[in-house]
């Protein structure tokens, strides 16, 4: 089989240099951890524990508060010292490490997934809390709970990382591939499905072989080599280059009888199987100019960003931006005491250099984001209704496709910023079908 694409897309630099050979550490233990309570797409929970109380690891401190949503765990034992909202996360309980690590007693391996029913496994993975790694949060057990009338018959891991800069996902799959293919196959059994594919970038060859090694005792498991283009790591781009399956138009993957997970979310359906041990920590890329040692680190969730920063040598001289996430779709913070969460995928610190944005230009009707739109939208004139507050208009034309990928910012020759205003149409059309409602 060939590489596999989708259609529109851009070719950003990757940016992967500095920290794709470095191997994944074990960060070190943090002294306190704050853990927001909320880091999924979803109901907040709420709060099972108060200040003074005693923690252990994997000791749940926070019940989902609907169908959408997934518990919370510690990932240190000690005290609790506050619980309150924080950096603008909502609730946070903030523990106080005795750094002992004591586990705790609902932590316990379970049975071999081959030999445990749908429903059980299910319930280990709702249980455990595990939510989408790549960075959208939303809860698994949701997405392997479709509704009776949605058939599923496929089910792919993104293994794509099509985002610059980061390597976190190609680092797990060189390093624990078997543990990804073990909670692939358990989705697959409490989907009852026999076909899956991983999808993996073509600028990752060793992490395709990797993978093709450990998933060639396995029928139905197709390993893909996937154009090196973003988006290709977004559900509905990867769904075509996998399937050649479209979603319609306001669908979701089911939809199109598909489930997609993250490599990083089917190893930590592994985890919670195989141990017991809910999702407290993840391997995050921390990289750009502005830190001194790039690297990829296994991070215990709540730990302080600046501390995490810390470990990889601190900031370089100048330091112009720090984002949460890619470059891309990632997300700019300004406080670097704030924590880590389940979906912390890469730290990057941009040098001033780096940060620098041009000055936008007007709208050339060139086309270019046209061309390039991976959900076939025109964002010329999205962005233009928007800016003109004719959200309506926005609507015809369709803004709540919109995945929010950047391509359309980025190919722009004016530097104009799209991206911002179409999101501005999409959160003021959802506000009104929500006010019609």
């Amino acid at each position: 089989m060939g590489l596999l694409s989708f259609k529109g897309g851009i070719h950003p630099p990757h940016a992967k240099k500095s920290s794709e050979k470095k191997a994944v550490e074990v960060a070190v233990k943090p002294d306190v951890v704050t853990i927001p309570l909320r880091q999924h797409i979803g109901a907040p929970c709420e709060p099972l524990v108060q200040k003074g109380d005693q923690v252990k690891v994997g000791q749940k401190i926070g019940e989902p508060g609907g169908f959408v949503s997934a518990p919370v765990h510690a990932s240190v034992s000690g005290t609790v010292k506050e619980v309150k909202d924080m950096f603008g996360m909502g609730l946070c309980v903030v523990i106080e490490s005795d750094g002992l690590d004591e586990v705790h007693e609902s932590v316990k391996p379970s049975k071999d997934f081959t030999e445990l029913d749908s429903k059980e496994i299910l319930n280990i993975i709702k249980e455990a809390g595990i939510v989408g790694m790549g960075g959208a949060g939303f809860p698994t057990h949701v997405k392997l709970s479709p509704p009776p009338e949605k058939k599923i018959d496929t089910i792919i891991l993104n293994g794509a990382e099509c985002e610059p800069y980061l390597t976190a996902d190609h680092r797990l799959m060189l390093e624990d591939p078997e543990e990804i293919v073990y909670g692939l196959r358990a989705m697959m059994k409490s989907l009852d499905v026999k076909e899956a594919y991983i999808g993996i970038e073509d600028n990752k060859p060793d992490a395709i072989e990797t993978m093709k090694n450990v998933c060639s005792k396995y029928e139905g498991i197709h390993v893909v080599g996937l154009h090196t283009k973003y988006p290709q790591g977004a559900e509905k781009q990867l769904i075509y280059a996998c399937t050649k399956r479209e979603v319609p138009s306001g669908g979701l993957p089911m939809d199109a009888g598909v489930v997609v997970n993250n490599v990083a979310t089917s190893a930590a359906v592994s985890t919670a199987i195989k141990t017991g041990m809910p999702s407290i920590e993840r391997i995050c890329t921390i990289t750009g100019k502005g830190v001194k040692e790039p690297k990829n680190l296994k991070i215990k969730v709540g730990t302080s960003l600046q501390s995490i920063i810390d470990q990889c040598g601190g900031f370089a001289d100048s330091v112009g931006k720090i984002i949460l996430g890619g470059p891309m779709m990632g997300m700019a913070i300004s406080d670097t005491e704030m924590p880590s969460t389940k979906t912390t995928s890469g730290i990057l610190i941009f040098s001033e250099e780096e940060a620098k944005l041009p000055e936008a230009g007007p709208c050339i009707k060139c086309g270019k984001c046209v061309s390039i739109c991976p959900a076939f939208l025109e964002p010329l004139y999205i962005s233009a209704y928007s800016q003109k507050e004719n959200f309506e208009m926005t609507e015809k034309y369709h803004a709540l496709d919109c995945i929010e990928c950047g391509s359309c910012s980025f190919i722009c020759p004016s530097k104009r910023p799209l991206l911002h205003s179409i999101r501005v149409a999409k959160q003021q059309v959802q506000k009104m079908k929500r006010k019609a409602k």
